[in-house]
């Protein structure tokens, strides 16, 4: 079968667009903003029946011991990738965030704290508000230095951060000058001085002489905002706790808008994340510190809705859209809740289907033995998730020996990739602990993971066979269920421990994963596979359901429901049906590869047409049916007429256009069947079967 060539992506250009020293008994930071957005991560469980449960508080340190034995039981990787990192001591490494290139890499990068671009300088930082355009493929908002200040600063290093600020240190030598602080949702840019000095801005400042300025450039205004200093022509004189807050002015705002908005300027510390479930929704707040709950200026993304704001009518222009620039303490939001699910509804075939499934079942089956699982992470993940789910079939449909032997033989693989001290004894198809990343690598790495690009897609694909195999069978829950769990926190954590830090991978202001670990990139984070993130939480979740495991307070159940259902509603909203109104120079209907600071319709891996859609279509599992179709027939017809514009689905991925075919109306699906059953075996993905394919299709006939 054709596998998905991955290590294209970073063979393109491995320095420029390769995505992807703490040790091990380090402590937390223990700085409040860290604790608190720990602390207050309320969770919630859909349980049986449909009933919601409210959740309850976090502690960073339940079974931390119990976990840390685990891990140490791993052994540790040979060397890890991190290199020298600009981080604080006492922080668990940030990878995969939307600000990891402040700390990784030579130099740091800009970053995209939406609606702003921020960067560190030679001396100090600078900021911007991008200007948007958009081209044929391309949405692009990169950063840009309107407004900046000076701060004699010679070294900079990520002091403290959580799920969506960060506060970077800004040093001459050894000596601390102070901390600015920037979050995704404000435009506001915070600089708090540690000592008494001047600084000075990098354009001329308008001053009023009550601690308020302007600066223009580039065809934009920002207003300053001192507090505990005063402003003299272009420098300004901070006392120790001091603060600047730098605020871009909206496009066509009034002097009384401004002025509002001015009042709300007020310094940012740091945002706390709560998430709970009731009423069929999954529900996010997301707090942010403006002191004393006074109310600062908020920007929710385009589509995330404004409950609980004020807004002033105005908009920032982001690649996302046009945003709404409002007022208030917090960010509140909720998404319908998807139900994780791995098993396709087979009671409506035909008999005839049935007889044909059965006897492509068999075939398939026949198929496997102990050759047919790479040895990667990746690979082998595809190739577990492709086995289980023929097993899975294999029982639906009553096959009891067929089913017998596909069991053994996934047992068997997954016996090697659970088994604690695996690494002791080979160098692939088990797990390692990176002590300095504070995370799991699965040996042998492939396509970076060992610098922790794509954890989640590689490990979704191992926690989704692991369930599917453990569901009736409490010995191999309890047997694999001590690695099974540490791979499900690698990714997935809801709170940070000694081991791993909170939601690695996920960002809960842009509803979205960010898959290169150290982020290397002039444009910030990016993620390309949303549907194989939403198919990473569809297995947390499922193992969590299986094995009855939590971390803390939360289950894993829980929290991989949570990330599940976001994960989902942004692939619908801003990849598979994204509202491009605004950018009508973009001529696809797929937004296939999310940056911070861009959007594009293009692959790492391959320029065919059928790749950009596939890429966000690929495993296909049962519970994609909750959104893939998202704009219904009319769209997903759109979407095949990019991705195969002479009908011919012989490529690359089209396994999955065929199964995305078959949501758009009956008749396509029966078309769809047709085709699905011609299909060279060459262009089936190692992660789907041609048995998988046609039951998927026939389900929908």
């Amino acid at each position: 079968m054709l596998r998905l060539p991955r290590s294209a992506r970073r063979d393109q250009a491995p320095d420029a667009r390769r995505r992807v020293g703490v040790r091990r008994a380090s402590r937390l930071s223990t700085s409040v903003t860290v604790v608190t957005a720990v602390a207050m991560l309320v969770t919630a469980c859909t349980g049986p029946g449909g009933t919601d449960h409210p959740g309850e508080t976090t502690s960073p340190t339940t079974n931390g011991a119990a976990q840390a034995r685990a891990v140490a039981a791993l052994g540790d990787v040979a060397s890890s990738k991190a290199g020298a990192m600009r981080l604080a001591d006492g922080l668990l490494a940030p990878t995969n965030r939307w600000f990891s290139g402040l700390v990784f890499g030579a130099a740091p990068q800009p970053v995209f704290p939406s609606p702003i671009s921020w960067q560190v300088t030679d001396d100090g930082f600078a900021a911007g508000l991008p200007t948007v355009t958009a081209t044929e493929k391309t949405i692009a908002g990169g950063t840009t230095q309107q407004v900046g200040l000076d701060l004699g600063a010679t070294s900079t290093l990520v002091s403290d951060y959580d799920s969506v600020s960060v506060t970077v240190e800004h040093r001459d030598g050894s000596t601390v000058l102070g901390h600015t602080v920037v979050a995704e949702g404000s435009p506001l840019v915070t600089y708090t001085a540690a000592r008494a000095g001047t600084v000075t801005a990098t354009s001329p400042i308008d001053g009023t002489g009550d601690g308020t300025g302007t600066v223009t450039s580039g065809g934009r205004t920002w207003q300053l905002v001192v507090r505990d200093g005063t402003i003299d022509g272009d420098t300004i004189d901070v006392r120790s706790g001091g603060s600047v807050v730098l605020l871009p002015v909206p496009d066509g705002a009034t002097a009384a808008q401004t002025a509002r908005l001015v009042a709300a300027a007020r310094p940012l510390t740091g945002v706390a994340l709560d998430r709970s479930a009731s009423r069929g929704k999954q529900r996010t707040t997301l707090t942010y510190d403006f002191g004393s709950g006074d109310r600062g200026v908020l920007v929710p993304q385009p589509g995330q809705g404004t409950t609980g704001l004020e807004c002033t009518g105005l908009h920032y222009e982001t690649v996302q859209g046009p945003a709404p620039v409002c007022t208030g303490t917090a960010l509140r939001f909720a998404v319908d809740t998807v139900r994780p699910s791995d098993t396709l509804d087979l009671s409506g075939l035909s008999s005839a289907e049935r007889a044909a499934l059965v006897t492509q079942v068999r075939a398939d089956a026949s198929t496997v033995d102990a050759s047919s699982y790479a040895a990667d992470s990746y690979g082998g993940g595809k190739d577990l998730y492709r086995v289980a789910n023929l097993y899975r079939l294999a029982t639906q449909l009553d096959l009891s020996s067929v089913a017998d032997a596909l069991k053994t033989s996934v047992v068997d693989e997954l016996d090697q990739w659970f088994d604690p001290a695996g690494c002791g004894t080979r160098t692939a198809r088990c797990f390692a602990y990176d002590p300095t990343l504070h995370g799991l690598v699965g040996q042998e790495a492939s396509f970076g993971s060992d610098e922790f690009n794509d954890h989640h897609f590689h490990y979704g694909y191992v926690l989704s066979a692991a369930a599917v195999l453990a569901a009736d069978d409490p010995a191999l829950v309890s047997r694999w269920r001590t690695v099974a769990d540490l791979v499900a926190v690698d990714i997935a954590s809801p709170e940070a421990t000694a081991s791993f830090p909170a939601l690695r991978v996920y960002d809960p202001y842009a509803q979205h994963s960010w898959a290169s670990g150290f982020s290397p990139f002039a444009d910030g984070n990016n993620q390309e596979s949303s549907s194989e993130a939403v198919s990473a939480w569809n297995g947390v979740a499922l193992w969590g359901a299986v094995s009855g495991s939590s971390s803390g307070s939360s289950s894993l159940r829980s929290v991989g429901t949570w990330l599940l259902s976001n994960e989902a509603a942004s692939a619908a909203r801003d990849v598979l049906d994204p509202d491009l109104s605004a950018f009508p120079e973009f001529r696809h209907r797929v937004v296939s590869l999310t940056w911070g600071g861009k959007r594009d319709h293009a692959t790492w891996f391959s320029a065919a047409a059928a790749a950009p859609a596939g890429i966000e279509l690929i495993p296909m599992p049962a519970v994609a049916a909750s959104y893939v179709d998202a704009g219904g027939s009319a769209q997903i017809r759109r979407v095949l007429a990019e991705a195969v514009p002479d009908g011919r689905y012989d490529v690359q991925f089209g396994d999955y256009l065929l199964m995305y075919r078959a949501l758009a109306s009956r008749a396509d699906a029966a078309t769809a069947l047709r085709e699905a059953r011609a299909l060279p075996d060459a262009v089936v993905d190692s992660a789907n079967s041609r048995s998988y394919m046609l039951a998927w299709i026939m389900s929908r006939a």
